[in-house]
């Protein structure tokens, strides 16, 4: 069955648009904002002659995808061929101004997110909704895939652990699309809002791959776009989960190469045959659903510089794929704890500003709190002391959810 992606759905059907008509309209966009065509939503809508643009947003690393690394920002800009302004909602600021709301009467939110809590893109809907709460201004969620799926994953977001790559109370790999996610967030957050999905039709978020090619999640006869310039696969978007959490570490999550974020960990001084084999001693039955190989890799920007990395390449896909045995950010965990075991006093935990947060450990704000820290940096944890703590989290998430799931 062909899946219909919403922003597809909205260009095919004028009775979708007629609410539009007479209303300005601004798109939230970024470069796999495009139609099955490959058309981006921009030009898209433009064309369309019942939609009256008026302005764009780009969120973190712009509209155009261009810049590579967290807190590396976006200036507004005018786009000539349209006549219009193109704010940057990773600039001068992350929330909407009341000047940027003013541009338009209908937002129109075209992202493609990982079903990450993390992936800022979740967090840039919520700031929309609260902006928009309120004023009469509708916003319009063109619904896409998650690629992750359905599964559950993770620590729930503390109270107080809030930030912009924590929207709220979730767990790391939280199985919604955003435009599930906005209706949750409508509904938790109290916002008087005009919130509407442009659904998908015929995407089934279980339904096993073909051939062995995508599935599960991605629909196999769409292209993968990169959401964000690291974000080049889906083996990274079933990875990210838990690779995001490198990000928070002194270890190499492979950015300077052309697998970013499909890794366990690089680093100089850490051997990864070893580690490999401490994490099947540990807890062999979280290296699950996918296959680990051992690589090397020599960065050409960013963490280790220059130096050859012993590095563990994650292969989430293909017939080493099984989507309901893989936990990403158990196998994450599961490598820091491995690597604390054989290097004690390893400087594991990295100490720097992390998404404009000044004070927390940037793993704790990835985290959403510091259990995770906490029980990797406990020599006497166990497997079972996590699984104690957060499998809780994520039955009551699911349970949460389950009214606002569309598909």
């Amino acid at each position: 069955m062909t899946v219909l992606f919403g922003l597809d759905r909205l260009l095919a059907d004028p009775s979708l648009r007629a609410p539009l008509a007479g209303r300005r309209v601004s798109l939230v966009a970024h470069p796999a904002s495009l139609t099955s065509g490959l058309v981006h939503s921009l030009d898209a809508l433009a064309a369309c002659g019942d939609v009256n643009l008026t302005s764009a947003f780009g969120p973190q690393h712009g509209l155009k995808g261009d810049k590579q690394d967290n807190m590396v920002e976006t200036e507004d800009e005018f786009d000539p061929a349209l006549g219009i302004p193109v704010f940057s909602l990773y600039g001068q600021v992350r929330r909407p101004t009341p000047a940027m709301m003013d541009t338009a009467d209908v937002f129109l939110f075209d992202l493609q997110d990982l079903g990450c809590r993390i992936y800022t893109f979740v967090t840039t809907l919520l700031y929309l909704l609260e902006a928009a709460s309120g004023t009469g201004k509708s916003v319009w969620v063109l619904d896409r895939p998650n690629p992750a799926g359905r599964p559950i994953e993770g620590l729930t977001l503390l109270p107080g652990q809030e930030s912009f790559v924590g929207a709220g109370p979730m767990p790391m790999r939280h199985g919604l699309t955003l435009g599930e996610m906005g209706r949750w967030f409508v509904d938790h957050y109290k916002l008087d809002v005009d919130y509407r999905v442009i659904t998908m039709e015929g995407w089934q978020p279980d339904a096993p791959a073909r051939g062995g090619l995508a599935g599960y999640g991605w629909p196999e006869e769409r292209l993968w776009i990169n959401p964000s310039p690291n974000a080049a696969s889906l083996n990274m978007a079933r990875a990210y989960a838990g690779t995001v959490m490198l990000e928070g570490t002194n270890l190499s999550e492979g950015r300077g190469t052309t697998r970013p974020l499909e890794v366990l960990f690089g680093a100089p001084d850490v051997d990864a045959k070893a580690v490999l084999a401490e994490m099947q001693s540990f807890a062999p039955q979280w290296i699950t659903g996918c296959a680990l190989r051992e690589c090397w890799f020599t960065p050409t920007f960013h963490k280790h510089v220059g130096q050859l990395c012993s590095a563990l390449m994650i292969h989430a896909e293909g017939g080493f794929y099984d989507h309901n045995a893989f936990r990403p950010w158990r196998l994450q965990a599961l490598a820091f704890k491995a690597i604390r075991r054989l290097y004690p006093d390893y400087p594991l935990w990295r100490d720097f500003p992390y998404e404009y947060e000044l004070t927390r450990l940037a793993i704790d704000v990835i985290n959403g709190g510091p259990a995770l820290r906490e029980w990797v940096d406990d020599a006497g944890s166990c497997a079972a002391d996590l699984d104690a703590i957060t499998t809780p989290d994520e039955a009551r998430w699911a349970e949460e959810i389950r009214p606002y799931l569309l598909y």
